[in-house]
């Protein structure tokens, strides 16, 4: 973006000392803030909010170009008018020149607060060396190998141990994983036809129903790497999503949804679906289904042990708690194991491709648009030609990604964020995208959610990607060169403790209760558990102000998790179901001028999720609306709402915060009675 005021000035993206990244220009000092981004320095978010609207109200015209935009701005006086600031109506963004700043801070007293860590520039901060050498992924063959070897060596250690020390035949348990694991992999397939057929509105496609270079891609690669060409199924919905699933490479079904057609270009179409053919050219279904064959026998011979240790003699129940304790551990473990194994075929996926297309910044570019909502705007006009497109698929031209809670199949991309790029040159602005990606590369939880994840998170598949263009030569998609602020780790505490509050408050009582017999104890440590439950969720459920913010504004906020959120509206348009083309799906896929969202609508009580998208939500698709809620991330971003309005609608309200109140009351309550009662 041009500086305001020098006109030719790159700004760059710096960090406050408040924790947030803003747009800055090194020569005057200026700051612009997007939408919204002036309530992270204040602590009086009411009295700012009152004062902007008035000063909109009455706003003037102004020489100065949006930088955003590139249109005029308009001038706004705030503190009764001794303070004139550089505001665009069309971004909804504030110009600060360096004195202005300076003036704001000096009359707004404590109410205000920002200052910039010059140190955070990309210009001033760490330089990424070049390296044209492409770091080898370890051999698939001989990782999978040893993966799948470490865990069936332990199962059978388990099964060995179980025979000498009870009278349980571990074969039973080995069979009967195998059949199940068996026959899900035979007839799954053809099972998930079925279900997506009937729940998500597939239908198969021909090959000259694709575009003709698609296609044409398509044979060419699965003729060189001696596969047939994979069976093509497609979903009208308007939210990207992509996956594969099948039998072996040769029996392979790829499913596209409607939203990739529209929202990737060609290049980055055939980089998604590269990456699905590479999953099958691996034997990816296979290979992590025999994976997942070992959980699943070692969490059945645990149900087993304990099960028959209720029934039996005394002599048997120490080897058997033994042994169905050691399972339940080594189930765990071992699905991490499966966990990493599946996120290091991930990365195989991508590589493939890379050298595929010749181009892994295709699928950088796809990862980006999908993932972070990073593309940008489409006009009216091209979101009415998408909602008049019928559901025929002459015009199928582009790839989604797969959102892993619908889990109908292998996951062959990791997001279920979206966004549109043909209004912007299918450019996405790299300083934004570094800001999206910081959460990931930074915040501590970023690595938690990994940790538990089919997938490796999409800041490092970015990164890997880039470096393969390296290798050939080509420009990378990204260097992410920022320096980081702080270590988050504080604010990562903080979260884990609220979160684990009511529960570590209820044990702690409940096991003095048990130890002492008083059930004045055990009703002391429900209450307790009640304050907690209300003390988080009133951390979760910040409801003092819920501004007005840009998509791209909320993916730049580095200290925002699934506990700690930032409250929010966003205005924008229903593209598309959060599940594309599940008919049920409660869920919505927004998108507004500078990106997508994935809106997660959520009652107290799930049937009434159910219903409203059954009956319900389909009233919304193509619709403007404003969406007032919670944004957070995790690993995915995410708004949990509160509100939504749209024109002609009902005005439709979420409760499962205010349930949350009830149930911490309740316990209170609860707890003082049981505190009344005798002695256990």
């Amino acid at each position: 973006m041009k500086c305001p005021i020098c006109k030719t000035s790159d700004m760059i993206a710096v960090y406050t000392e408040q924790g947030v990244e803003v747009d800055y220009c090194p020569d005057c000092e200026g700051i612009w803030l997007d939408r919204g981004e002036i309530f992270y320095f204040t602590n009086k978010p009411f009295e700012i909010q009152r004062e902007l609207n008035d000063a909109i109200r009455q706003a003037g015209d102004s020489d100065r170009i949006c930088p955003k935009t590139g249109r005029s701005m308009q001038e706004i006086k705030l503190l009764k008018g001794r303070l004139t600031l550089d505001y665009s109506p069309h971004s909804g963004g504030i110009w600060f020149d360096k004195n202005e700043l300076k003036k704001l801070l000096s009359l707004h007293g404590g109410r205000f607060k920002l200052k910039v860590d010059e140190g955070t520039a990309p210009s001033r901060g760490i330089t990424l060396p070049v390296s044209t050498a492409l770091a080898p992924l370890p051999n698939l063959l001989v990782r999978s190998t040893m993966v799948l070897v470490f865990l069936y060596g332990i199962l059978t250690l388990v099964l060995i141990t179980a025979t000498l020390y009870t009278p349980l035949t571990p074969l039973i348990a080995l069979l009967i994983g195998i059949v199940v694991v068996s026959l899900q992999f035979i007839f799954g397939p053809y099972i998930t036809d079925l279900v997506l057929r009937w729940f998500y509105k597939m239908s198969w496609i021909k090959y000259d129903s694709l575009p003709q270079d698609l296609a044409k891609f398509i044979r060419k690669t699965c003729t060189n790497y001696s596969m047939k060409a994979p069976r093509m199924g497609m979903i009208n919905d308007g939210a990207p999503n992509a996956f594969t699933y099948g039998h072996t490479p040769n029996n392979a079904r790829i499913v596209l949804t409607q939203g990739i057609i529209d929202l990737l270009n060609e290049d980055e179409i055939e980089a998604v679906v590269a990456h699905e053919i590479g999953h099958a050219k691996h034997w990816d279904m296979l290979v992590m289904t025999a994976a997942q064959l070992v959980p699943l026998v070692l969490y059945y011979l645990y149900r087993t042990m304990i099960s028959t240790r209720k029934g039996g003699d005394s002599k048997g129940e120490g080897p058997q708690l033994a042994i169905a304790i050691g399972s339940y551990i080594l189930y765990i473990i071992s699905q991490y194991i499966v966990l990493w194994l599946s996120r290091t075929r991930e990365y195989y996926a991508d590589r493939f491709a890379g050298e595929a297309t010749k181009s892994p910044n295709s699928l950088a570019s796809g990862l980006v648009k999908i993932g972070y909502g990073l593309a940008g705007k489409q006009s009216r006009k091209e979101r009415g030609k998408k909602s008049e497109r019928k559901p025929g698929l002459q015009a199928v031209g582009a790839l989604g990604i797969f959102d892993p809670k619908s889990g109908v199949g292998l996951v062959t991309s990791s997001i279920s964020s979206v966004t549109a790029a043909k209004s912007m040159g299918d450019e996405v602005d790299k300083q934004t995208l570094k800001g999206a990606m910081k959460w990931d590369m930074w915040n501590p939880w970023a690595k938690y959610y990994e940790l538990h994840s089919t997938h490796p998170l999409i800041a490092n598949r970015i990164i890997h990607l880039s470096r393969q263009s390296e290798s050939l030569g080509k420009v990378p998609y990204i260097r992410f060169d920022a320096r980081k602020p702080e270590s988050y780790w504080d604010e990562f505490f903080v979260d884990v403790f609220i979160r684990l509050l009511p529960a570590f408050a209820f044990i702690g009582f409940l096991a003095a209760a048990l130890a002492s017999k008083e059930m004045a104890l055990l009703g002391a440590g429900i209450s307790l558990a009640g304050f907690a439950s209300i003390i988080k969720t009133n951390f979760s459920y910040r409801a003092r102000l819920f501004p007005e913010m840009a998509i791209s504004s909320l993916l730049k906020k580095v200290k925002v998790s699934g506990v700690r959120p930032v409250p929010c509206t966003v205005k924008g348009t229903v593209i598309g179901r959060g599940i594309p083309g599940l008919i049920w799906s409660e869920d919505f896929i927004m998108q507004d001028e500078t990106g997508i969202i994935f809106l997660d609508y959520r009652q107290p009580i799930p049937l009434w999720d159910f219903f409203f998208g059954l009956l319900r939500r389909g009233r919304f698709d193509g619709k403007e609306v404003e969406v007032t809620g919670w944004y957070r991330r995790a690993p995915i971003p995410f708004l949990e709402m509160k509100s939504m309005k749209a024109e002609n609608e009902k005005v439709r309200n979420c409760y499962t915060y205010f349930a949350k109140y009830i149930v911490g009351f309740i316990l209170i309550i609860l707890g003082f009675f049981l505190m009344g009662q005798p002695i256990m």
